[in-house]
């Protein structure tokens, strides 16, 4: 556990990311690798590391879910469930070396995503007319991506909200966001535990980190400028998906 020092400082950045803006996993995930972890184990490792982190962050937002509007949360959670359990069965299904080759392209869509998905949903709205009757479906097929990968699903969820229900009001999402995350994430969980695929010691020192930025960068979202925050995360995204696809030559 000599990367000991390096794991906690990656919980407390990352919990105060998906709090924030999104995107903690971007952090956790290389750090699993690097710490030594199969990047199977790593991703599960670090689905687990952050989910108390999102949990906190729903704690941080309670009161404000009464005003998630048409994202009817009873509806939308079940489903979330649904399509994280999904996809954590399948990542644990994808044979390591597949998922090896597969990962660069993961992050590749997430950065994507991260950087343009918002606005792309916006856009879109002006020449797509989809409507929330989708919603369901669109959904838990975010949720699969969420238990597979999860990295940039929040940012995903509310691409997908911006087109089919006609909002550009991220800020308003954002305890919807934290909440579904949290249910696709709880599911994914659940299932990495049962299976056995979690590393325990670096996982437990991202948890606790992540818990406490968690809260507390739910808390600090209305004053710090969320632009900023999402400028830094979509550079060191960037990054970080240029260094597995170099791993892949």
């Amino acid at each position: 556990m000599t990367e000991l020092p390096l794991l906690i400082v990656a919980g407390l950045l990352a919990g105060a990311m998906n709090a924030i803006a999104g995107g903690g996993s971007f952090v956790t995930f290389p750090v699993m690798v690097f710490a030594g972890l199969p990047p199977v184990i790593a991703n599960a490792s670090s689905t687990v590391a952050l989910f108390p982190g999102t949990v906190a962050s729903s704690v941080a937002y309670r009161k404000d879910f009464a005003a998630t509007g048409e994202l009817r949360l009873a509806v939308l959670v079940p489903i979330s469930i649904a399509g994280g359990l999904t996809g954590a069965i399948l990542l644990l299904a994808t044979p390591a070396h597949l998922f090896d080759v597969v990962i660069p392209w993961l992050l590749a869509l997430a950065t994507l995503t991260f950087a343009f998905g918002a606005r792309a949903g916006m856009i879109l709205r002006r020449y797509i007319r989809v409507g929330p009757r989708a919603m369901p479906a669109v959904q838990f097929i975010i949720s699969i991506y969420g238990g597979y990968f999860g990295g940039a699903v929040g940012l995903m969820m509310m691409a997908a909200w911006c087109l089919l229900l006609a909002t550009d009001d991220l800020k308003s999402m954002a305890p919807a966001r934290v909440a579904l995350v949290s249910a696709a994430n709880g599911a994914a969980v659940l299932w990495f535990i049962a299976a056995g695929a979690v590393r325990w010691p670096e996982t437990v020192a991202m948890l606790a980190a992540s818990v406490v930025s968690g809260y507390l960068g739910a808390r600090l979202t209305r004053v710090l400028p969320a632009l900023l925050v999402r400028r830094f995360v979509v550079v060191l995204t960037a990054c970080i998906t240029l260094v597995f696809f170099l791993r892949t030559i």
